[in-house]
């Protein structure tokens, strides 16, 4: 569910002469250098869509690639773009490079990588969160399992409501975000068969990026009862949390750990391990592995909840004065990775 706070039209669509960040080139030639100078292994170069900062989605990425280069005894470039012009010029650069793999960062890059996986065929690259619309041999793609954890969410909002109501508040209404709303809806009716869910979108001209629509959302089911939201809006989630604290409700967070944000208010967090999917995929592509999509979730230790991760006792997750659900949380994922327990992926075709 990360996605930057920027080009929102693009973003729904795709749903339904900038230079290189000065801080971002200069970072880069500080990593190549230092990395050159110590092995000559192989050579892995990141792209980010945007700044890393302290974006923890885009921080693990880094971490991923930083261990795969020391795994295979190497070295790792990372090029932070701030726009399209600096995502166009961030790939030129890595592809000029000639590294033996590429990964970048969201689906921003999908035509970018198309163009240029055709004209340098010998040239690896690695998706994260996405995949090029065209199978190409020489492009790789790392995609996440998010319902499983969604649908685990949403078991914990099951047994800790008090109303009886859950809900969600979700960018768009399309198969693909429907994973983060229609699970949870999933997960808490198996644990409490009673509980009614209630879906609201945030629509409009930045539905990834409107704090006060996804507020309004999240304030429409409040009125009617529920009292644990699934925080599916991106850049709005924020939003969701501000409208839960002022209700004395609880909201569940996507990708990293957003219960630093609200501490109190948000239970537990839907994390996506890009560093899982960075290192992994790129041992696959040395490997020879290459051209395929590999899918992470509970099983490949892609997707998790901050709840069942260590260090969950300094999270200021709520979840983690609750250990009576997790246990028994535990026991779903459990049966989700045996395959005991199927999650239907309303983004299946």
């Amino acid at each position: 569910m990360y996605r930057r706070n920027r080009r929102s039209v693009q973003f729904a669509a795709l749903a339904a002469g900038t230079a290189l960040l000065a801080t971002a080139c200069n970072a880069a030639a500080k990593d190549s250098a230092s990395d050159s100078s110590a092995s000559s292994g192989k050579s892995f170069t990141l792209v980010t869509p945007d700044p890393v900062g302290q974006n923890e989605f885009l921080k693990l990425a880094v971490t991923g690639v930083e261990a795969a280069a020391k795994a295979h005894d190497g070295t790792k470039k990372v090029y932070q773009s701030s726009d399209t012009a600096s995502e166009q010029q961030n790939v030129q650069a890595a592809v000029d490079a000639a590294p033996d793999v590429i990964v970048l960062v969201g689906f921003e890059f999908a035509d970018l990588v198309a163009q240029q996986a055709e004209a340098h065929p010998k040239q690896q690259f690695l998706v994260i969160d996405a995949c090029t619309t065209k199978t190409y041999k020489n492009v790789s793609c790392a995609t996440f399992r998010e319902h499983e954890g969604v649908y685990l969410a949403g078991a914990e909002a099951g047994l800790l409501s008090e109303s009886g109501k859950v809900g969600a508040v979700d960018v768009l209404d399309t198969p693909q975000f429907r994973r983060y709303s229609d699970p949870f809806a999933a997960g808490a009716k198996k644990v409490a068969i009673k509980t009614t869910a209630s879906t609201r979108f945030v629509g409009g001209q930045s539905p990834f990026d409107d704090s006060a629509r996804a507020k309004e959302q999240a304030n429409a089911l409040l009125s009617g009862g529920t009292d644990q939201i699934m925080a599916a809006a991106a850049a709005g989630n924020y939003g969701v949390f501000e409208a839960a604290k002022a209700k004395g409700a609880y909201a569940y967070g996507v990708d990293v750990n957003q219960c630093t944000s609200a501490p109190g208010t948000v239970v537990d967090n839907v994390i996506k391990k890009t560093d899982v999917a960075v290192e992994e995929g790129i041992k696959q592509v040395l490997a020879g592995n290459t051209g395929k999509t590999i899918s992470y979730g509970l099983k490949e230790g892609g997707i998790s909840l901050t709840g069942l991760e260590a260090g969950v006792d300094t999270s200021k997750c709520v979840i983690a004065d609750h250990k009576d659900v997790l246990t028994k949380v535990e026991a779903l994922r459990d049966q989700i990775v045996s395959g005991e327990l199927k999650v239907d992926d309303p983004a299946a075709s």
